[in-house]
């Protein structure tokens, strides 16, 4: 029986040779040609750029989640051409509510770099295209082996979990000795032919088998050398991230209206967010601590001269609380709606502009945003 692996830096050394080994590559790509999937939609094209355009969707992002949203960037922007060309702006609108915006930004700074330096052809060899925005190292093998056939390792969140759990390797996977053992033992088991189907197998097997909790243990290929099947530690695989205590934050929201119409405020392009048209903020959003406790009356003066900004008020009134988690903290909101009998001119305010409550759905808007929005706007 196989041993867990403490992963050191002499252990380590050793994984690529010790695990030279085709049966798992051929157990990987035989399963995934009978039982893996083949009906997503990037999968019926070796497209480089619908190819990549998945890739960067589905980074931490469900499959389920992603599959309309590929659908509509392709009808939108069917060319690495046509999207270099299109405005931010309706970038940032189609990809709103896909969450991690950053990843849209990077989308059209890289569909900018392709189409100004490779002529609209993503390059085929792996440590070319990690060198564009948003392609990191095991994002650059799946677009190179899926579109070129290259023979490349990758390493995302599922194949950690497979990794972990067939060959017994101790340790949170995100820290860089684990990681990088895990990237020796990827780059050991790549299979001389059949890249596409392995890749894709890989792929396959974390995300419909090989789960994070109830995995499908009876079904898998690798059961018979899986080392957390046999040593019942499949609860235990991948050792998890070490807790820290969630920060939270706070934000006043104003949900300024007239005449049908809501106040949006330009965020910056970089930070939460990102690019994205919002609410305005009092005060952006503040840390809650123990020192830090304000609360809607305590704010009720900047609430009203950020409101008189922008024009005569006829009423404010609070509207239910909510609370949006994000990765790395929660944000508790607490919106305000705000209606104007007049308002003022704001030529000079570039970053804010007037939306038309019937236009939301396909504003760029974060989706708690667009959500408080669209609900406010059916119930009134």
């Amino acid at each position: 029986m196989k041993r867990i692996i403490k992963n050191n830096g002499t252990r380590a050394q050793t994984v690529m040779l010790e695990y030279v080994d085709p049966s798992f590559s051929h157990a990987v790509i035989q399963w995934q040609k009978q039982h893996g999937r083949h009906a997503l939609p990037w999968q019926r094209t070796t497209d480089a750029y619908h190819v990549w355009l998945s890739e960067i969707m589905l980074q931490q992002t469900q499959v389920t989640a992603v599959i309309p949203y590929y659908l509509r960037f392709l009808q939108s922007f069917p060319t690495v051409y046509s999207l270099a060309a299109a405005p931010s702006e309706e970038i940032m609108g189609h990809w709103s509510g896909l969450g991690y915006y950053t990843r849209a930004r990077n989308l059209h700074q890289c569909a900018k770099l392709v189409v100004a330096h490779y002529d609209g052809r993503f390059p085929a060899d792996p440590a070319m295209l990690e060198q564009l925005p948003g392609i990191g190292r095991s994002t650059a093998a799946a677009i190179s082996a899926f579109s070129y056939g290259t023979v490349a390792a990758i390493l995302d969140g599922n194949v950690k979990r497979v990794f972990a759990r067939v060959f017994g390797i101790d340790g949170y996977p995100g820290s860089k000795p684990v990681e990088d053992a895990m990237w020796q033992r990827a780059q050991a088991l790549l299979p001389a032919v059949d890249i596409e189907s392995y890749t894709q197998g890989l792929m396959d097997l974390g995300a419909t088998l090989c789960t994070r909790s109830s995995p499908s243990c009876p079904r898998c290929p690798l059961q018979t050398q899986c080392v957390a099947f046999a040593q019942n530690l499949t609860a235990e695989l991948p050792t998890k991230k070490p807790k820290k205590k969630q920060k939270e934050k706070q934000a006043i929201m104003l949900v300024i209206l007239h005449e049908n119409q809501v106040l949006l405020e330009q965020r910056p392009n970089s930070g939460i967010w990102g690019g994205l048209l919002s609410l305005p903020e009092v005060d952006g959003m503040r840390e809650v601590n123990a020192a830090s406790t304000s609360s809607l009356s305590d704010s009720s003066r900047e609430v009203n001269q950020l409101a008189q900004q922008f024009g005569h008020l006829e009423s404010i009134e609070r509207l239910p609380e909510f609370t949006h988690v994000f990765t790395h903290f929660k944000l508790h909101i607490a919106p305000l709606l705000v209606r104007l009998s007049q308002r003022q001119n704001m030529m000079a305010e570039a970053r804010y502009v007037w939306v038309d409550m019937t236009m939301l759905a396909h504003a760029p808007l974060p989706a708690p945003v667009k959500n408080l929005l669209l609900t406010f706007g059916h119930g009134a």
